[in-house]
């Protein structure tokens, strides 16, 4: 990497504390509930009714999760009266270096060849050796500030994101269960079982070597659905099952029968295939109940077996056998889109803070290599 030629290449170890030798561990066993962050290798783990470090930190993963994806290691930012224990190294601030800038720089640097052992470590020897680009030191604090915009503005969505979701989950709660009803609605609810509405149905059985790592038509598993699919079948096995076999319409809900029990999805219409028995739907009676109500039903739903204790797997039987409270389908629809409304806000700013962290990344990469500059000649 060829860096402009006002920065320095130096050891982390020559622009920084650390201060590996004041940190320790505390066992489960001997923790105290308290105010003071209890730090391991990959951030906040407890806390703790004492402290070791007073201050402002950069905390670098030493083993276990250590290394990220793209092999970066892992890096918090900690400030205050905390605990760190063996499993982090302790980075502080030295004169002529900005620590903000060595946070940054760090999530940079690959050290997936410095990863030692059958459980990953990065030694505190690798660490003070690691080569850091280093511009001078107006420019590291201008680098930092601009890329702390970002991450102010990440925080900030997240923490709306989280706060949208109390209030959607509260909102999903009330309108439900009818302890809120919406302006215009009244009247009792009926009390129906699932097995009233529809029936269960579920695609055509697919073997495991009938799939491939790749291919024309995702096949979902219960670990998949609703996310990326890691199995695809053939057109030609999908077409033939398609036509053969039950397979959701537009709109069908699609409903985890095992792992994490009760997930729900609502089938989009793209060609895809779905496991039997463990992703089910009910093909139900529109003139009843329509698909978006009893989407959030599920949501809402803490699925039991007839003894009342939770289940491991959810049956047919178990399916059909549970109750539901069922308003008109005026008041359904009504609900459905309230709740739509919600869920809508929370999608448009999760892609706003996947986006802010896409133009985080890329401006990360093009300052903390010297592609941009934010001053001249560190001017």
């Amino acid at each position: 990497m060829t860096y402009p030629e006002d920065w320095e290449v130096k050891k982390l170890g020559e622009c920084c504390i650390i201060l590996d030798n004041k940190r320790k561990p505390v066992s489960g066993s001997v923790r105290v509930a308290g105010k003071y962050p209890y730090y391991g290798a990959n951030g906040i783990l407890d806390y703790v009714s004492s402290y070791i470090f007073d201050g402002v930190y950069v905390l670098v993963g030493e083993d276990g999760s250590v290394i990220t994806p793209n092999g970066n290691p892992v890096v918090t930012w900690a400030e205050g009266k905390i605990w760190v224990n063996n499993h982090a190294h302790v980075v502080q601030e030295k004169e002529g270096t900005s620590l903000r800038y060595l946070f940054y720089a760090l999530q940079t640097i690959n050290i997936s060849e410095l990863i030692h052992g059958n459980i990953p470590k990065f030694t505190g020897r690798d660490l003070r050796n690691l080569q850091i680009p280093i511009p001078p030191l107006p420019e590291q604090q201008a680098i930092a500030d601009t890329l702390t915009v970002f991450d102010t503005h990440i925080t900030n969505l997240a923490n709306l994101i989280a706060k949208k979701k109390a209030i959607r989950d509260g909102a999903l709660d009330d309108l439900m269960s009818a302890r809120t009803r919406l302006k215009g609605f009244s009247g009792q609810w009926e009390v129906k079982k699932l097995g009233e509405l529809g029936v269960v149905k579920m695609c055509r059985r697919i073997f495991q070597e009938q799939t491939r790592p790749v291919g024309q038509i995702p096949f979902y598993k219960i670990g998949t659905f609703g996310g990326e699919a890691d199995a695809y079948i053939t057109r030609e096995l999908y077409e033939k099952y398609k036509s053969l076999y039950p397979y959701p319409k537009i709109g069908d809900v699609l409903l985890s029968a095992a792992g994490t029990i009760g997930r729900a999805v609502i089938f989009d219409g793209k060609d895809s295939y779905f496991q039997d028995s463990n992703i089910v739907w009910l093909d139900v009676n529109h003139d009843v109940i329509c698909n978006k109500f009893l989407y959030y039903f599920y949501r809402s739903c803490h699925w039991h077996n007839i003894e009342g204790t939770t289940i491991n797997r959810l049956y047919n039987s178990i399916i059909l056998d549970t109750p539901i409270n069922l308003p008109p389908l005026p008041e359904q629809q009504a609900i459905a889109d309230t709740l739509t409304a919600f869920d809508d806000e929370i999608n448009a700013l999760e892609s706003e803070r996947a986006k802010i962290i896409q133009i985080r990344d890329g401006a990360m990469n093009d300052l903390l290599t010297g592609k941009v500059r934010l001053l001249h000649h560190g001017k």
